[in-house]
């Protein structure tokens, strides 16, 4: 059942509008799933996500999972909340790749009146975990 107080859950195309033009829609960041506290979405690899060594590089994968956890920050907003800043992150890659889609799960674990806490996992084109990530979001409110 949805909170009443919490902001309506956007479609998935509204997401990706959201998007457009700037880095989630530049890379390719597409979203598969939204709900209250979990969002999941993809990425296909290609040459220009890729570091000069010819794995993936190590931004991308974290402009996957910071994309992922930021949408559903948005989504968690407390009622009177403006928007949300990334105020920490924190990575673990396990694994790489080279080709194919990778996709991130990212989950709420604590969204409070001035903080939201969310975990993600990255997963490799065959679906093994390539790389865990966590932020900590702060809320903003207008003045």
């Amino acid at each position: 059942m949805a909170d009443p107080t919490l902001r309506p859950i956007p479609t998935l195309d509204e997401l990706h509008r959201q998007g457009e033009g700037k880095l989630p829609g530049l890379i390719g960041i597409r979203f598969t799933h939204v709900e209250y506290g979990l969002v999941r979405s993809e990425l296909t690899l290609r040459d220009e996500l890729l570091a000069p060594n010819g794995f993936l590089h190590a931004a991308s994968v974290v402009a996957l999972a910071d994309t992922t956890c930021g949408y559903g920050t948005r989504v968690l907003l407390p009622e009177g909340a403006s928007s949300f800043t990334t105020i920490e992150l924190k990575s673990n890659h396990l694994g790489t790749a080279r080709e194919g889609t990778i996709t991130c799960e990212a989950r709420s674990v604590h969204a409070g009146r001035t903080t939201q806490v969310w975990d993600a996992e990255v997963r490799g084109p065959a679906g093994k975990v390539m790389a865990l990530f966590r932020c900590t979001q702060a809320v903003l409110y207008g003045r």
